[in-house]
């Protein structure tokens, strides 16, 4: 009797967490579409001046993937070097404080392999347009490894902990993912990820057919009992 009972509430568990989980990813999914929808809508879109002071308080996530313009002076001295894995595989992101008259925006100018770390393998353009998406900042770190800024380790593109250790002051909220693909050598921009997997409702399916086949089983035990 007893190992009936702890059966069945162990069954009826396992369907509430595969009911929960498949609640979820259906959560997740029309999070994922939301996602798409706006990162769609932002790369149809014309570009528009990259957001100064006066409008740092009002950015956020809606305002992500939005193409931006902007004209400065790029500050070569005081670049950081962020790991990242793309569809050119490892290396790094070249991120660039861009000077304007108004505002300090960083800018990921692109990607280079280990061979192109050293600034002095490529070009360094000092006054520059840069048109790209708005990317929101990338707090603490990659998955399982923190930014180390004493020793220059940086796995994310964590704005606020990169304008202090390169000493900028008060920058953009946001960086800029530059989209020139056009530029001979590195760093190769345009590598932002605009396309995002969606098997929510697959993995929601799987979760919801478990959740059943608990119940059918709880049933089973049910029927069992004398």
């Amino acid at each position: 009797m007893l190992r009936r009972v702890l059966l069945g509430g162990g069954l009826l568990l396992a369907a509430a967490l595969f009911t929960w989980l498949g609640t979820w990813q259906i959560e997740r999914r029309a999070w994922k579409h939301a996602l798409i929808d706006q990162v769609e809508f932002g790369l149809r879109t014309a570009p528009v001046q990259a957001f100064g002071p006066g409008n740092w308080d009002h950015v956020d996530r809606r305002d992500a993937y939005r193409r931006l313009t902007v004209t400065g002076e790029f500050l070569h001295d005081r670049e950081t070097l962020v790991r990242a894995t793309t569809e050119l595989g490892s290396g790094y992101w070249v991120i660039t404080p861009l000077r304007t008259p108004a505002f300090t925006v960083l800018v990921n100018r692109g990607f280079v392999d280990p061979a192109h770390r050293d600034p002095a393998t490529r070009p360094a353009p000092g006054g520059a347009t840069v048109i790209g998406l708005l990317r929101l900042s990338e707090p603490g770190g990659g998955f399982l490894r923190s930014n180390n800024p004493a020793d220059n380790l940086w796995y994310s593109r964590d704005v606020p902990a990169i304008a202090a250790a390169r000493g900028l002051g008060q920058v953009a909220p946001y960086f800029i993912d530059s989209e020139a693909r056009d530029q001979a050598g590195y760093p190769v921009g345009g590598l932002t990820v605009i396309r995002f997997a969606d098997n929510h409702l697959v993995y929601a399916l799987t979760w919801f057919g478990m959740a059943v086949l608990s119940l059918v089983g709880f049933g089973l035990v049910l029927r069992r009992a004398p």
